[in-house]
């Protein structure tokens, strides 16, 4: 691979698991030393890489560099000897004994005391998502910035509050105790949960980079599946759930980016072999006494990936959607719960259902009201379709409206 191409894969894979190693090293007081030692790490590679051409084997190289520069930025500042070498869990009386340990096994651990400190209750769920976007998956504050539709200096912003609140709260970086993941584990699945939905449902028009939300979400709850202590019951169901949907990724989007709603999507496109995944774990899920939402949104999931449009599946659909604002109400999953009704009862009785919702702020209220009155009032549908269209942010969401317009013009001439 060229340099100009791996240095940046290399900096997305590699950056954040010695960040992870650091901070858990150096504290979570000293997160801005270990992100300027990793990014000089990367700026050396650069300009040595250059010159030198690409090591044989560039990711132990990167290593040894950032071990290094730990251990000269330990060495050369008394402040940082004297403030941190009693935290330092690797550090011995002997500073030549110093070691930064970048085994597979502690970087894995790093990243999972990481992950429970990030989702800490004492910051918001968007610090959270974006401090696991920056710290545990090595996205910068423009790609951030990008995703969320916002601008730079918001992310930066944020990410620096969230950063001061847990140095002023004093949240140490270690592995999470049976007591903390029983208190904490919920908190880390729905930070996990948000950060794949931000890259499924994301409005953005970069459609790679929403793809990378969906692998990084899926590769840290990985992390909790193969660690013992996080291998839960719904951690699984929270993966496969995710497995599900990422099957569907390509098929819902066109060559334009457009988004292609699942009923018109072409089941060739699916991966099989994610479905399959999915599957398993939703079968490892069975194994506790509990059901938590991840479990019945998997269940969801599962069904969407059978084409067919059964009575089987829809109404399985529907009563999975009831349970499932049994326990944790949400606008959304209101209104996908009205188009399984929909499904079952037929789009006159679904819209006695969905007017009883009254989402007036929520343009995905119009659009289903759109789909549902088209061809019983089809007036009335293009007015909701047209609604639907002034709250629209994202271009391809509003083409997708305009052409459901334009099909209704076309019905009424």
């Amino acid at each position: 691979m060229h340099e100009n191409a791996l240095i940046p894969n290399l900096f997305r894979t590699e950056y954040r698991k010695i960040v992870s190693v650091l901070c858990s090293t150096f504290g979570i007081n000293h997160i801005e030393i270990a992100e300027d030692i990793v990014s000089d790490t990367f700026l050396t590679a650069t300009e040595t890489w250059s010159i030198n051409g690409i090591p044989e084997n560039p990711t132990a190289w990167l290593y040894t560099v950032a071990k290094n520069k730990s251990k000269n930025y330990f060495k050369r500042d008394s402040l940082f000897q004297q403030k941190i070498s009693t935290e330092i869990k690797y550090y011995s009386n002997d500073r030549e004994e110093f070691e930064i340990d970048l085994s597979p096994k502690n970087i894995s651990d790093s990243q999972l005391a990481m992950m429970f400190t990030i989702c800490n209750p004492s910051i918001s769920k968007d610090s959270q998502i974006s401090l696991a976007l920056n710290l545990l998956c090595g996205f910068g504050t423009q790609e951030i910035a990008d995703a969320f539709l916002i601008n730079k200096e918001v992310v930066y912003k944020r990410l620096h509050r969230a950063k001061e609140k847990l140095k002023t709260e004093g949240i140490k970086i270690e592995q999470p105790t049976i007591s903390q993941i029983s208190t904490n584990l919920e908190t880390v699945l729905t930070t996990l949960y948000l950060l794949f939905s931000e890259g499924y449902y994301s409005t953005s028009q970069n459609t790679i980079l929403r793809q990378d939300f969906c692998r990084e979400a899926i590769r840290l709850t990985s992390i909790l599946i193969e660690n013992k202590t996080t291998n839960t019951p719904a951690a699984n169901a929270l993966l496969s759930l995710m497995y599900f949907h990422s099957s569907r990724f390509n098929a819902r989007f066109n060559e334009k980016g457009e988004s292609i709603l699942y009923e018109e999507q072409d089941d060739k496109l699916w991966d099989n072999d994610l479905i399959e995944k999915g599957i398993d774990y939703l079968n490892q899920s069975a194994s506790g006494n509990s059901l938590t939402k991840f479990h019945l949104e998997a269940a969801i999931a599962f069904w969407h990936t059978k084409k067919q449009n059964t009575d089987e599946k829809w109404e399985n659909i529907l009563q999975l959607y009831n349970q499932l604002l049994q326990i944790e109400y949400s606008p959304i999953a209101a209104l996908n719960r009205t188009f399984a009704f929909a499904k079952v009862r037929g789009n006159s009785a679904a819209l006695i259902e969905a007017e009883k919702l009254k989402l007036l702020d929520n343009p995905f209220y119009y659009s289903l009201l759109g789909h549902l009155y088209t061809d019983i009032d089809n007036l009335k549908a293009k007015e909701h379709y047209e609604k639907a269209l002034t709250f629209s942010n994202s271009s391809s969401v509003s083409d997708t409206l305009r052409k459901y317009i334009e099909k209704l013009a076309e019905k009424n001439t």
